[in-house]
């Protein structure tokens, strides 16, 4: 499965490459829009696929991401300025969603902690913009003047900027750097367990800030976020399922499980037998803590995780280290390792 998202980084990647060519044939740019709305459907049904364990937000960033690149489909083909306006709106709608659902799963990933009511806030200032940014056609705040024009046989919209423009230009940049922010702290607090994990994310997010400043600078009659988007999507995809395999590797085997002693090498020794028979006398807490101890968290984390006190922790360590044969954590590490 993993060869389709190779498919798709390659499609993409031809996509940025060939919009040079743009205005050769008049559908070029709609057969363009045309490609991303597909891609972003496919990189959905992937997401669905092969992620096991969904996350609401990054299931929200892909369904933003088709929402957009429908609308930029729906724009690109409109015949009316009160279709063109409808087809805006939509990739407004999906563009406001779409920043709120990477910054929350990047800090998911990161493992940094938020207040609870911190998604309802960003989510009711989506919304204020949401509806600024879709108050063309009935109000100028956001655009002065608008019209239709044709620009090699693809519709857009001729805009003269409303002095309410500006806020969804802040809007956009305040996620950037809360993207960026989020994922320096968890670097420097080494809260991710792999510096990948930040590469992966630094790229997801840097990818769509580089297009997003190209499209600032230069007037181009192309969407470029359509693709970095999907740029994005691959990135972050990567990223789960990385974290899904390393989840395979270390979760501990349950008793109605085979255990993988019959697996391991003959040459294991008594110490290393003892904690692989170990695994199956662990109870779903000691299981639980033990999985924590080889993603890295630390010990107030994981009283938090399971809403027990540092008494109760140590307890369950005595009866865990016992059954493994261990006596410290770095100890029960290494081992888990090295089977």
């Amino acid at each position: 499965m993993r060869k389709i998202f190779s498919i798709v980084a390659f499609f993409t990647t031809c996509l940025l490459t060939g919009c040079s060519a743009i205005g050769d044939k008049p559908m070029d740019m709609s057969a363009i829009y045309l490609a991303t709305t597909l891609l972003s459907i496919l990189m959905l049904i992937g997401y669905l696929t092969l992620i096991h364990k969904k996350e609401l937000w990054l299931m929200v960033l892909f369904a933003s991401t088709v929402v957009v690149n429908i609308g930029y489909l729906w724009l690109a083909n409109s015949n009316s300025l009160d279709s063109a306006l409808m087809a805006n709106r939509l990739a407004y709608l999906g563009s406001v969603f779409l920043p709120l659902a990477m910054l929350l799963t990047i800090i998911k990933v990161c493992r940094l902690k938020h207040f609870k009511w911190m998604p309802y806030q960003l989510v009711a200032v989506s919304l204020f913009v949401f509806f600024i940014a879709a108050s063309p056609g009935y109000s100028d705040i956001y655009y002065k003047e608008v019209s239709l024009r044709t620009v090699n046989g693809v519709t857009v919209l001729e805009k003269v900027y409303g002095p309410w423009h500006v806020l969804f230009l802040v809007f956009l940049l305040a996620y950037f750097a809360a993207m960026v922010a989020a994922i320096i702290h968890a670097t420097v607090k080494k809260s991710m367990p792999s510096p990948i994990q930040a590469v992966f994310l630094a790229s997801a997010v840097f990818a769509n800030l580089g297009v997003w400043l190209l499209e600032q600078l230069v007037k181009i009659e192309f969407e470029f976020l359509s693709v970095s988007y999907i740029i994005s999507e691959i990135f972050l995809l990567e990223l789960y399922l990385m974290m899904q395999d390393g989840e395979k590797l270390f979760v501990a085997p349950s008793p109605e499980q085979p255990t993988t002693e019959s697996k391991q090498p003959k040459e294991l020794s008594e110490q290393q037998e003892l904690f692989v028979k170990g695994l199956k006398k662990l109870t779903p807490t000691e299981k639980s803590i033990y999985n924590f101890y080889l993603e890295g968290k630390s010990t107030k984390e994981i009283m938090a995780e399971l809403n027990i006190k540092e008494n109760t922790l140590k307890f369950h360590n005595k009866n865990l280290y016992s059954k493994l044969g261990v006596s410290s954590r770095k100890q029960l590490i290494e081992i888990a390792k090295y089977l």
